[in-house]
Formats: C-alpha cells, structure tokens, sequence
C-alpha cells in the first residue's frame, strides 16, 4: 500500500484554487464564508460549490478553515456555516476554537489549525485522541521535531513549506490586538511585525535604529521535502490566501515538479489526487512574491532569518552594476526587459529601486538614478516577461484513460477505462466489412487510434489504444468520433456524480489535556471553549487576551527568532559580546521588553507600554 502525499494550495478565491489545482495541487484550502484567520479571504457558497466540483473531479480536496476564535453570539452561526460547507461538499473543516467541539456537527474531517499551537507530541497525541484527522504542525519545528511526532503519533501531519513567516508562533500573537484592537486570533491582524522599531539597551543606549526587527524573510523547503517526508509529514501546505493568482500558479507548479520527482524515484510514494499536469512555463518561486528565503529551522539551528532592510519584496537575484553613466547603468546581465521593476541595498543599506525604461542587453536605462553605484546587486520584484506570462492559460491537468477497440461481424465497441478505474462501453452495429489487402489493414488501425486518441479540449488524456482485430473493416471516421465521445461522457459524469468523500463523525470524550491550568494563551472566548476544557480536566483562568481589561505586562508575541542572534548579540554564538539586559523595542508608540529563555531558545516580546 502506497503512502498518499498532497501538494497544499491556497485558494483567496474560487478562480485561484481552479488555477491551483489546473498546476498540480492535491487540495486546496479556501476560508469559510466568515470566521477564517484571513478575514478578507473568505469566500460565499456558491464559489466554494464551483471550486469543490472543480476539485473533485481530478479526485483533489478541499478543505474551508472556520480558524478564529469565536463568541457565544457567533457559535450558532459557524454552526450553521459548518453544515452549509459540509453539505456543498467540502473534504474537511480547519478549526481553531475548541468551542466548535461542543457543537452538533457533520460528520466532517476536522483539521486542527496551526493557531491552535501544536507543537509538542502531548499536545498533537491529544488532538488525535479527541477525533483530529490532521493537525496542521507549527512552522517552527526542526525536522528532528516532527519525526519525534511522529513516533507517537498516527495522525495526519500537515507542515507549511512556502510563504509568509508570522514572526510569532501562530495563535500566540497578541500585538496587533495590544495596539490596533485588531486581533490576530480573529483574523483582522494588522501586521505590526511588518513595522520597524528602534532597539534599547537597559541603559537607554540605542543598539539599532529604525530596523525592521521582526519582520522575517519568507519560507521556502523546496528542497526539503524529501526530509520532510522522512520525518512523516504527508501534507505540504503553501501560504498565501492573500496572495495572487500568479503567484499560486508559479509555487504550486514549482512543488508539483519537487513531489513528483520525488515519487518516481521512491518506491511506495504516490500523488493523492488524479491527473497527469503540463506547464507551458517554467516554473521559478524566485521570480515572485519574496522576501528573501529560509528554511526556518528545520536543522534546529538558530539563522539570521530577518528580513532588516526592508518589510517588502525583493524577487530575484540578477547580478551586479558594473558601471554608471549620466543617465543608464551597465549590468552584468541580459535578462532585464522594459518595464521591469529593479530594486537594491543602497551604500548605507536602505531598499531602493526603479522601472526600467529602456533596456539594450546590459545597458539599462531607468527612471531614476537614485541610488545607483557600480558594485552593487540588483534584484527584479516586478518581472514583466514572467507576469505576461502567467496571464495567459499556463497549466492543464488531465485524466489518463486506457482504451480498447473490437469489432465483430456485426458490431464495434469501445471499451474506456481511467487512471481511477472507472469503466465505461459504447457500441453501434456495423456489419464487418473485411479488406484483403494487409497495407489497408494497417492504415485502417492507424486510422482507428488516430481518432480515438483525440481527446481535444477534453479533460482526458488516451495513454494507449488496444484495437481487435489487428485486420478491422473499414469504420467511417464519424462513428470513431462518436464513440469517442460517448466514452468520454460517460466518464465525466461517473466522476462529476461519485462522492468519494471520507467522513469522520465527532464523539466526544474526556481524554485528559496536557496542562491542568490555561491563561490567555490558550484563546478561549466562548463558554463552550469553557466546558471543552473542563471535560477534559483543565481549567481556565484567564479569558482571552482580546477580553482583558489591561495589556501591559502581558507577553504579546512569543518566538524561535532572537533578535541578539540576529545581530550578532548572543553571548552563545559570538562569546565575548555583552550587551546590558533587559533589552527593549520602540515603535511610535509603544515599548516592549524583550525575554530570552536561552535553554529553550525562545524569545518574549512582552508590551510595558
């Protein structure tokens, strides 16, 4: 028995999660009409309907994240929400809030979010012994984590591979909360890692001014999923459902290839959906949407992995000014075209750029001078060639079907199998009509596949064509057309009327939680929160965050980064530096003290005003 690994998209729409699965996904996942951890990403019914028939017909999932944290007032609704999604046909449900438990539910696949924390064995060992078909793992685990997960665990594991870091662990960021009274937890985060701050000594001394401390590069593990599978993750999930349609096209496309060379090279591995994909690009998640790239711990080892320069995209690498004139630049390098968009670190380290007006081979002439000097690297983050590109139709993905053709005196039959088994036949009568002449015998089968094998704008693909007898009468090509035809319709509705979806019903039990006592971190909002965690042995004492009366002195942001480490401050990794602790963080309007727990290599970012 072969182990099913699924390539993870993002789907801000319906017409994005088509194109996903149009470029290779396994599953797609697409926020509920309200209540997902992107609150501007969430999608009506009717969409969600369109991409789940879409889907299901390459046999690819759809999975709807209902991830916030809900009110009493809200649970009646999400509840509704749940069976409407569930009814439309939808593959799973990506929960947060442990509220949802206590309701009565379909019997949907549940999908423990990422917000939910999960990144001890206890705590994922619970979630599958409460009913969880999958929990969605923290970004931060090394690879040594996640197999130490896996030991002890059978459920599925679904890790992140590509996109946007949040700096924090998932679910346990409050500073959007803390300064905009937008909560994170509620999908309206406002981004404040994505601002810069000002770095304090415990004396007062600046250590670093107006840097983007906090913000992250983006992940990237293409290279990676052979040891991801090693360590047991089954699911490999692209972030992005703010991102666009390009965007998801080009990283999926780019995965597709990565888990498909790595299932023709490994025995007992194989794709979890149907369907054979072509590109008629090439696929490079370099030349889109970056930051810069990060593994992000996978080895356990600490990485400058910040992003200080800037918050926003630099794209791809291209080479190195070599010379400045009055008004061009000469690059070594030829693959810049008009209206490209240029961007570098200046001489004291600020992001700059400019658009290409005119480019001849190495010369470029930009509309800005600003900045430039010979030596410097340059970057493309808008890529005009690429984006032309990926506007067009640039993947299919299409069934495979086996066929075979027979003929008898009085008879022809066509015999349609595909790549999932389903079999379909069509026959017409036709009275045998023998040729003598073995050259016309031959022409004849060649004609017979010839016809057979077009499958045109079809969603099908015909791999081969068996046809008996090896010596068939003439046939007129109109009757091949149509029995083409008829097995190819009979084969599309099999797959558009088959429901092959797994369903789970939710029994509750009384597994006991890993911890005994819960604070604000635990995100609990509703009074069914409240019973799930008593039945199960804990007891919260503090509500969440969003409903504390005073922020000050609460820890807002807990993370694997260091901000010492990143600036080469660590006492650990550069001995002899000594910096006066506690260290502190400045925006325009808020301070924040930062904690080190150097054992567990985690960072505090806790709000003091």
């Amino acid at each position: 028995m072969s182990t099913d690994l699924e390539l993870l998209s993002p789907a801000g729409s319906a017409e994005i999660g088509i194109a996903a699965i149009n470029h290779g996904a396994d599953a797609v996942y697409i926020g509920a009409p309200k209540f997902s951890a992107r609150a501007q990403a969430g999608a009506d019914l009717k969409d969600i309907s369109r991409l789940i028939r879409h889907a299901h017909f390459y046999r690819a999932k759809v999975y709807v994240a209902l991830n916030t944290m809900l009110t009493d007032a809200e649970l009646s609704e999400s509840r509704e929400m749940i069976h409407q999604v569930y009814d439309a046909g939808a593959d799973g449900l990506i929960i947060q809030d442990m509220g949802i438990l206590e309701l009565d539910l379909p019997p949907i696949p549940l999908i423990a979010s990422t917000q939910m924390h999960n990144t001890t064995p206890e705590k994922i060992k619970f979630l599958q012994d409460i009913g969880f078909w999958r929990v969605i793992l923290a970004r931060e685990l090394s690879l040594a984590e996640i197999a130490g997960i896996r030991k002890i665990t059978a459920i599925g594991l679904e890790a992140f591979v590509h996109g946007a870091l949040c700096v924090s662990y998932s679910g346990q960021c409050y500073m959007s909360q803390a300064v905009a009274g937008r909560s994170g937890n509620r999908g309206r985060c406002v981004q404040p890692c994505r601002s810069h701050y000002t770095l304090f000594d415990a004396d007062g001394n600046m250590v670093s001014k107006d840097q983007y401390l906090l913000s992250l590069r983006d992940m990237n593990r293409l290279s990676a999923i052979p040891d991801l599978i090693s360590a047991g993750v089954t699911s490999f999930k692209i972030e992005g459902r703010y991102k666009s349609i390009h965007y998801v096209k080009n990283v999926t496309a780019a995965y597709r290839l990565a888990i498909d060379r790595f299932i023709a090279t490994h025995h007992g591995y194989s794709k979890a959906s149907s369907g054979i994909n072509a590109f008629s690009f090439e696929p490079d998640v370099e030349r889109t949407f970056n930051r810069g790239y990060t593994d992000y711990y996978l080895s356990e080892t600490q990485a400058k992995i910040a992003s200080l320069a800037t918050q926003k995209s630099i794209g791809k690498r291209l080479g190195t000014i070599t010379a400045v004139g009055k008004n061009h630049f000469l690059i070594d390098t030829p693959e810049i075209h008009n209206g490209d968009g240029l961007c570098f670190f200046t001489k004291d380290g600020k992001l700059s750029g400019c658009r290409v007006q005119r480019a001849d081979g190495p010369k470029i002439i930009p509309n800005t001078m600003r900045g430039l000097a010979a030596g410097l690297t340059v970057y493309r983050n808008a890529d005009q060639a690429f984006e032309k590109v990926l506007n067009q139709s640039t993947g299919e993905r299409r069934i495979r079907v086996l066929m075979r053709f027979e003929q008898d005196e009085n008879n022809i039959r066509l015999f349609a199998t595909d790549e999932d088994e389903h079999q379909v036949r069509a026959s017409v009568a036709l009275p045998f009509a023998l040729s003598r002449n073995p050259v016309d015998c031959v022409k004849r089968v060649k004609r017979i596949e010839k016809q057979l094998a077009r499958s045109g704008n079809t969603p099908y693909i015909v791999l081969k064509i068996e046809v008996v007898p090896k010596s068939p009468g003439f046939i007129p090509v109109g009757m091949l057309n149509s029995l083409r035809r008829n097995v190819l319709d009979q084969l599309t509705r099999i797959r558009q009327e088959s429901d092959l979806r797994q369903t789970i019903p939710f029994v509750p039990n009384s597994v006991a939680y890993p911890e005994k006592t819960l604070d604000y971190r635990a995100n609990v909002a509703n009074s069914r929160a409240h019973a799930f965690y008593k039945r199960h042995g804990a007891m919260v004492i503090e509500p969440a965050f969003e409903y504390l009366s005073d922020h000050t002195g609460k820890t807002v942001m807990t993370t694997r980064y260091c901000i010492r480490y990143q600036l080469d401050l660590c006492s650990r990794s550069s001995p002899g530096q000594t910096i006066q602790e506690p260290l502190r963080i400045r925006d325009a309007h808020h301070t924040y003290r930062l904690h080190f727990d150097c054992d567990r290599c985690t960072m505090s970012v806790i709000l003091e005003s």
